[in-house]
């Protein structure tokens, strides 16, 4: 089996724990800094990077009073150029809510079912080692109950994708098949109806089922089905190619080594192949909260698919799992929904209210976080107006 580039974890809306520290930044800069609705949000951007010892972030925001988006720190430390909203980056498993909304669509045209099962579209895939592709429905592949291993996991695809074999095996090539080989090699989770197990193997089994389905690719039916309809113009999917279209930052990465002084490398390129359907998705901020707003609003979904979308199961801590979709409740009582994302060098957010009102998207170009509350600060101030000081995080 080839190997594979870095490898990512993805994280929750309101949970999320990453590795640790370097980079320098300057003070936020916002698009509108007389705009004092988001004082706190530009405060905990601000934050997140200084504290943080990030590179840089871009958010972008649309609510009921328009749009708004702010920036802090670099998109490349060494010329200090400054981060854009404008620039593109690796979604990583944002992707997946992308790939649910497909699957729901084909289900809403009578196409499949959610209760179809693995083995009646990929005949054999799922077999051998306490699995059995017969009693896996492609609901439980979208919301993480199907029990199916993260093949992420794999210690080879983990040492070359996550640590210090990145550096050779960035520009190889998987194929889904492969991905999905890995992850049978380790047990079946047990009770995964009780408690959710999060993988990437079940959103490269779903892609497979989209082209088994349609005919054509994942890729190819996102475009014709979400991007070219949304005109989502800084929205792609990649393939092999491992350059990220421009304007882009630079994608900073510690491959996952948590000492003091570990080497921070250019992680910009790398062949997404790896990750396919369950995550190698680019995006822009402004895109990717235009597609939360016209999904929330119904746009892309009936009404029946959209509720089963939003319908959650916990996980047990301190969020839970819709269809492509995690969801959090933040201290004000508010909740939100959305998908986070990480691979090497990219750290991701797309956050929203489940009326589709309000929208929040952020990219960090690094992908490190030695505290998690300054990531949760940035949600919690948008949503919330509360600054990292008054919530009493620090």
């Amino acid at each position: 089996m080839k190997q594979s580039a870095p490898r990512t974890t993805t994280l929750t809306v309101a949970a999320v724990v990453l590795l640790g520290a370097a980079a320098l930044a300057p003070s936020a800069h916002a698009t509108q800094s007389a705009d004092q609705g988001h004082r706190a949000t530009r405060a905990a951007l601000r934050a997140l990077v200084e504290q943080g010892k990030l590179p840089g972030v871009a958010a972008r925001v649309q609510d009921g009073k328009g749009k708004w988006s702010a920036t802090a720190g670099y998109a490349d430390t060494a010329t200090h150029r400054e981060r854009s909203t404008a620039e593109h980056f690796r979604g990583a498993s944002i992707t997946k809510t992308f790939i649910a909304t497909v699957l729901l669509q084909l289900e809403a045209e009578g196409k499949l079912s959610l209760q179809d099962t693995v083995e009646r579209w990929l005949p054999g895939l799922v077999r051998g080692n306490g699995y059995d592709g017969g009693t896996i429905t492609l609901r439980s592949l979208l919301n993480h109950t199907s029990g199916i291993a993260n093949y992420t996991d794999d210690p080879a695809i983990a040492r070359n994708s996550a640590g210090l074999g990145f550096p050779t095996h960035r520009y190889d090539t998987y194929t889904p098949e492969e991905l999905v080989a890995a992850a049978l090699k380790q047990p079946p989770h047990s009770h995964p109806e009780s408690s959710p197990k999060y993988s990437n193997t079940t959103y490269v089994i779903a892609g497979m089922v989209i082209e088994k389905v349609t005919g054509r690719s994942y890729a190819q039916e996102v475009t014709r089905r979400i991007i070219n309809p949304l005109k989502l113009r800084g929205t792609s999917f990649p393939g092999t190619t491992p350059q990220l279209p421009s304007p882009h930052p630079v994608g900073y990465s510690r491959l996952h080594q948590d000492a003091p002084g570990a080497e921070v490398i250019d992680a910009t390129e790398q062949n997404m192949t790896w990750l396919g359907a369950a995550g190698d998705l680019i995006s822009t901020t402004g895109d990717l909260n235009r597609f939360q707003r016209a999904l929330m609003r119904g746009v892309l979904l009936p009404p029946a698919q959209m509720k089963d979308m939003l319908r959650e199961v916990p996980d047990g801590e301190v969020t839970g799992y819709g269809l492509g979709l995690e969801f959090a409740r933040l201290s004000c009582g508010i909740q939100v929904v959305g998908k986070t994302g990480r691979t090497n060098g990219s750290l991701s957010a797309m956050v929203g209210t489940t009326d589709g009102r309000h929208q929040l998207t952020f990219n960090i170009n690094g992908d490190w976080l030695p505290d998690s509350t300054l990531y949760i600060n940035v949600i919690e101030a948008e949503f919330c107006g509360t600054s990292p000081t008054q919530s009493g995080r620090r």
